[in-house]
């Protein structure tokens, strides 16, 4: 007896009443429009983790610089320090005059690229004279660490794309920089090849 009787109640009341079916498909319809609206600003998420993302490459850049582009540098690996120093093949060299190379840096142990300025024949602190259509600057630089690096780059990048003229200033002396067409050509190469390998649109 109770157990026809608990199959007509069943009958009587099913557990999927139209009215809950139409709660449950207005639940899962916005949680899924709300997951998907998140989805657009998860770029924009905030960095808790307390991490300097600054030069963190993703694997698809890292791929396609080691695979495609390093075949245009010279590498030199630092196992000391765990990095790998590409240097561009097509750069002046020089054993004499004073020179200023961007040299790109590769930390495979903490997924970074950093760039660097190497100052050969010479000594730090310097000076860059940049002139671009009738503004000239003159930019302090005394070496530093790798987000002076990349602050300076930063002030060069622009102005390399404007095809800008540079001296170096050595003390007292001056010196052409990245004058001839194939140093300038070098710079923009390297320029985009790191902006890349750091998905920054230049």
């Amino acid at each position: 007896m109770p157990f026809v009787y608990w199959r007509k109640m069943s009958k009587r009341d099913p557990i999927f009443t139209p009215e809950l079916v139409k709660v449950l498909k207005i639940f899962i319809f916005s949680s899924l429009a709300l997951v998907l609206v998140l989805s657009f600003f998860n770029g924009y998420r905030a960095n808790n983790s307390g991490e300097d993302r600054t030069f963190r490459v993703t694997d698809s850049k890292w791929l396609y610089f080691q695979n495609v582009r390093s075949i245009h540098y010279d590498r030199e690996i630092r196992q000391d320090a765990s990095m790998t120093l590409f240097r561009h093949r097509n750069r002046l060299e020089t054993d004499t005059l004073p020179s200023l190379d961007l040299v790109i840096i590769l930390n495979p142990v903490k997924d970074d690229a950093y760039i660097y300025f190497e100052l050969k024949n010479g000594e730090w602190p310097i000076q860059i004279r940049t002139t671009s259509s009738v503004i000239v600057e003159t930019i302090d630089f005394g070496n530093g660490n790798n987000l002076d690096h990349f602050n300076l780059f930063k002030k060069i990048a622009p102005l390399i794309e404007q095809n800008a003229q540079f001296e170096l200033i050595l003390g007292e002396e001056l010196y052409p920089l990245w004058a001839e067409e194939k140093e300038k050509d070098v710079l923009k190469t390297v320029s985009e090849d790191y902006f890349r390998l750091l998905d920054i649109t230049n």
